[in-house]
């Protein structure tokens, strides 16, 4: 359903994606993995069409991703991208007038679920009640691909139990659900395949289930034996 052939992205003399090269299907859940400054932001908001590669290219079912790919990609950002005059009702009335696969019914449902009211203001919003409203306002929409980065950020644990049971219900054989997360064992809740980046470069693909039964190892032990105690910045 995506397809990334050979992306580089450049910013300056940074390299923040080389050559990155993969297929991901839908019908699966990828954690997208690696330490800060490994490229995953950057990666997805080429294939949410927000940013161009500076070489290669990204596929979303067979066309290069652009204005028409918006329409079935769902993307939630790690920055705010909600104006601090708008109720909660409000923002889901902004992503109606732009997305026609957009559900009020299930916006309202996940709102809900996660204890947050329609009548809230952005602008009183914590860290944590807006990490929970982006991510109600992104699968309120039927999208075929969902990208969520860093979804877990200042959530706490048990929203966060009901964040992942709300993804869980999301995804579907003809979906695809990317997330990137540094809480890999709470990935690896959700995920069946994972993507690990590190300095902008595809390092390995996984399938999770694989890793667990077959090489005895989790993926957060993976990560551990992959990345040590490298960090950097996020690209």
């Amino acid at each position: 359903m995506l397809k990334s052939e050979a992306v580089t992205r450049m910013f300056g003399s940074k390299t923040a994606v080389d050559q990155v090269s993969m297929t991901l299907e839908k019908g699966h859940i990828y954690a997208m993995l690696g330490p800060n400054g490994s490229g995953k932001t950057t990666w997805m908001k080429m294939a949410a069409g927000l940013c161009k590669p500076t070489s290669g290219r990204i596929l979303f079912e067979g066309e290069p991703v652009g204005v028409c790919s918006r329409a079935s990609i769902a993307y939630m950002s790690t920055e705010p991208y909600f104006y601090n005059w708008m109720s909660l009702k409000d923002v889901g009335r902004y992503y109606q007038d732009f997305f026609a696969d957009y559900s009020g019914q299930r916006y309202a449902e996940l709102l809900r679920s996660f204890e947050l009211e329609e009548s809230l203001k952005v602008k009183t919003l914590s860290s944590g009640m807006m990490a929970k409203a982006k991510i109600a306002v992104t699968l309120a929409r039927d999208a075929k691909v969902w990208m969520l980065d860093e979804p877990f950020n200042g959530i706490d644990l048990v929203a966060r139990d009901r964040i992942k049971s709300a993804i869980i219900e999301s995804a579907q054989p003809d979906k695809l659900l990317i997330m990137s997360s540094h809480l890999v064992e709470e990935m690896e809740a959700i995920a069946d395949r994972a993507i690990f980046l590190r300095n902008g470069q595809l390092i390995k693909e996984a399938d999770i289930e694989t890793e667990r039964t077959e090489n005895g190892c989790s993926i957060a032990d993976e990560y551990r034996r992959i990345y040590g105690a490298q960090g950097g910045t996020e690209a």
